[in-house]
């Protein structure tokens, strides 16, 4: 039964907030954001989901009746694509911004953040892996190079490690113990082998290449150019890395290269910044382009594996969304267990770009001990949703968590009892920052900007011996689920913070904001044309000038001629010899008269060879119009009447291509009426107006019906040709 209190009190609530606008819907596991805005006044309006059954509560099914058909003024959900941002009002607030895959997506981010240098004076190897995707054919032609050059740098960072008198391979266990790993007998064979010291010739000579190649001192190679080593040569150098570092065989006579692979790497250390994390062993690591929680992810060490996996996969090559990046072979270690940090932070607007940094964050341990010979991913992976599926190894530190969590308190206990608490204020947290904005930045022109809208991330960092963060990924909508103690502690908090950003902000400027703080705004810019980095040209091809076919003229006098008049006209010459006007009437005196409608035009053009390339080419002046002989134009239609029977037939060449010094004309006067006298200083000219018909061609193909000709002098053809004048 229903309690009429209630239903009033529920009824009074949702007026009011209708009144206000706030109504909101929230699709997935969201208590605390669900809770948040009930005290703040707003009610809900459930969204359809079928698929997974709501808690029912009557006095939320009371609400919800009430606000079943209002419009929601604020949405958060999981996914994107839920809720379409095109669509809604001004006034609506939703969780997503539209194109954000651009950064949250591992190919997005292996784009995107090759233009940071268009963007920032920085360079992305600096925090960010190097990285490439494996199904575009340039990337990949790209890690083979990079596979295969560090595989060099590796080389020689072991022949200074091991005999340059460094314990470094000792201490970390990454050069193959054998015994260690219970594989005594597969050593046992290749106990009287060793590899010769080309193999470390070979990696110095890449090396000194590479460095060359940044130079531009290779510039003058073309692509004839036999390379270093052939593709042979390199299967039998890579074998032989794969036998010294994998399986530890020895090589001969190294000692004398200390010094010189010493000298190589330290000029390698000042052109590569990830030379102090690559390590010996060459691992990379295999990813999804689009997945999240470490599915599909793993990590390989040679390279025809990793070929092999791309060329077997047609997927991959297709849609190319998976992407190989270099691991990091040295991290940060507590009690020799690998770990990594979720950062959260959040998005407010993307025109001016702000930025909030949450001030906490925690640790995910893996559960086995860190070690480069073993490829698994209980060691190397350490999302809570792969490390939750094993149980942590008995040789693993007592002092580490059972739930593989710290927060960053006590990371920074940790720090603290090392003697190194001050490098989380001055290394860690200003470079996790830094990166943050960086791949923003670079992201910013394909997000779409709008306003009352956020996202909340969460970025994956990884930590060096140097305590330098290196960007792993960043996810959107990270999980809040309260996992373990640490995350139900802080998801809840990051939440509520969260609101308090994009709600109570919006209310009062000065209102707390929990942990979140502005660490970047960027000065408002008006929104480009243009969506992209990408630039484009566009342009047409340069062409010869031509001159000028069809140009109009001015009629002389309106008055047409009369039938009688048809056949007798007169022109004049647009150049008269004197300059005088009582001259007009003399002229159009001696207009001789046209027994014809046929005009003949004359080979009377400018010879002038000198301007042109081509020998014995014409120049008309500006004045005149050549039409091409019909014949010229089509000599294969038209030669069959003329050709004798033992004369091969006549191709279209360049010799019998329409030119500007034959022409042969013969033109119908139409009509033929002086409109108007020009004078021009001393001279004295008068145009006319001729519509001519060709006698041959079609005229709707290769003519205009009517052709506007300036003639200097028409020549009387009764019979016979006479040439006189200019045309």
């Amino acid at each position: 039964m229903l309690n009429g209190d209630r239903l009033k009190t529920a009824k009074t609530l949702v007026d009011k907030a209708i009144k206000e606008k706030k109504v909101f819907s929230v699709l997935g596991p969201y208590p605390v954001i669900r809770a948040g805005l009930r005290a703040r006044g707003w009610v809900e309006r459930r969204l359809p989901r079928p698929s997974v059954p709501q808690p029912r509560r009557h006095d939320l099914e009371k609400e919800t009746r009430l606000v079943r058909n209002e419009t929601p003024y604020f949405y958060w959900t999981t996914r994107r694509d839920s809720i379409d941002c095109r669509s809604l009002h001004k006034d609506q607030m939703t969780n997503h911004y539209a194109k954000a895959g651009s950064f949250t997506t591992k190919v997005g981010l292996c784009m995107n953040l090759r233009n940071l240098q268009w963007f920032d004076a920085a360079d992305p190897d600096t925090f960010f892996p190097r990285c490439y995707r494996l199904g575009a054919e340039d990337d990949k032609h790209a890690f083979i190079e990079d596979f295969r050059r560090t595989a060099c740098t590796s080389l020689l960072l072991y022949v200074l490690e091991k005999y340059g008198g460094d314990s470094e391979w000792e201490r970390t266990g990454e050069v193959y113990n054998a015994k260690s790993h219970g594989l005594s007998k597969a050593r046992k064979q290749h106990a009287n082998q060793r590899v010769g010291t080309s193999i470390i010739d070979n990696a110095l000579h890449i090396c000194q290449q590479y460095l060359n190649s940044l130079e531009h001192c290779d510039i003058d190679n073309t692509l004839e150019t036999i390379p270093t080593l052939s593709e042979q040569q390199w299967k039998v150098f890579l074998r032989n890395y794969y036998l010294v570092i994998h399986e530890g065989l020895m090589i001969e006579g190294c000692e004398v290269y200390v010094e010189h692979c010493k000298c190589m790497l330290e000029q390698m250390r000042r052109v590569c910044p990830q030379m102090e994390t690559d390590g010996l062993c060459n691992i990379w690591i295999i990813k999804p382009g689009a997945k999240s929680r470490g599915r599909g992810i793993m990590c390989m060490n040679r390279l025809d594996e990793i070929l092999s996996l791309v060329n077997a996969d047609h997927g991959i090559m297709k849609d190319s969304k998976w992407v190989v990046q270099k691991y990091l072979e040295r991290p940060l270690l507590v009690h020799d267990t690998k770990f990594d940090v979720r950062q959260w932070f959040l998005v407010t607007d993307w025109n001016p770009l702000t930025v909030w940094f949450y001030r906490e964050c925690y640790l995910r341990f893996s559960t086995q001990p860190y070690s480069t010979h073993t490829l698994d991913s209980s060691v190397h992976l350490c999302n809570n949703s792969i490390q939750k599926h094993f149980q942590p190894s008995p040789e693993r530190n007592p002092c580490l968590p059972a739930e593989c969590m710290w927060s960053c308190s006590q990371f920074r206990s940790w720090l603290a009892a090392s003697g190194q608490e001050d490098l989380w204020e001055g290394v860690v947290v200003p470079g996790m920052q830094k990166a943050v904005i960086q791949t923003l930045l670079t992201a910013q022109d394909s997000v779409e900007p709008r306003k009352n809208s956020f996202e909340l991330y969460g970025a994956d960092f990884m930590l060096g011996r140097d305590l330098r963060p290196w960007l792993l990924e960043i996810n959107a909508s990270p999980t809040m689920a309260p996992s373990t103690g640490v995350t139900a502690r802080l998801c809840p908090a990051v939440q509520e913070d969260t609101l308090r950003v994009v709600l109570d902000r919006r209310c009062d400027r000065n209102t707390h904001t929990g942990g979140f703080q502005l660490i970047y705004k960027q000065a408002a810019v008006e929104v480009p044309q243009y969506v992209g980095v990408n630039l484009l040209v566009e342009g047409t091809s340069i062409r010869r000038p031509r001159a000028p076919v069809n140009k109009p003229l001015i009629q002389s006098h309106p008055d047409p001629l009369s039938k009688s008049s048809s056949h007798k006209s007169s022109l004049i010459s647009s150049h008269c010899i004197s300059g005088k006007e009582n001259q007009s009437e003399e002229v159009k005196k001696a207009w001789p008269t046209l027994s014809s409608r046929k005009v003949t035009l004359e080979k009377s053009l400018i010879y002038q060879p000198k301007l042109r390339k081509c020998p014995n080419r014409l120049v008309l002046p500006s004045t005149c119009c050549v039409l091409p002989n019909p014949a010229e134009l089509h000599p294969q239609k038209l030669s069959h009447t003329h050709t004798q029977p033992n004369q091969p037939p006549t191709h279209r060449t360049r010799s019998n291509l329409p030119s500007l010094y034959r022409p042969t004309l013969s033109l119908d006067v139409i009509n033929l009426r002086p409109r108007q006298t020009l004078t021009s200083g001393h001279y004295k000219h008068e145009t006319h107006t001729v519509s001519i018909s060709y006698p041959v061609l079609r005229m709707q193909k290769y003519l205009s019906l009517n052709h506007r000709l300036t003639m200097d002098t028409f020549t009387e053809r009764e019979g016979q040709k006479s040439s006189c004048g200019k045309t």
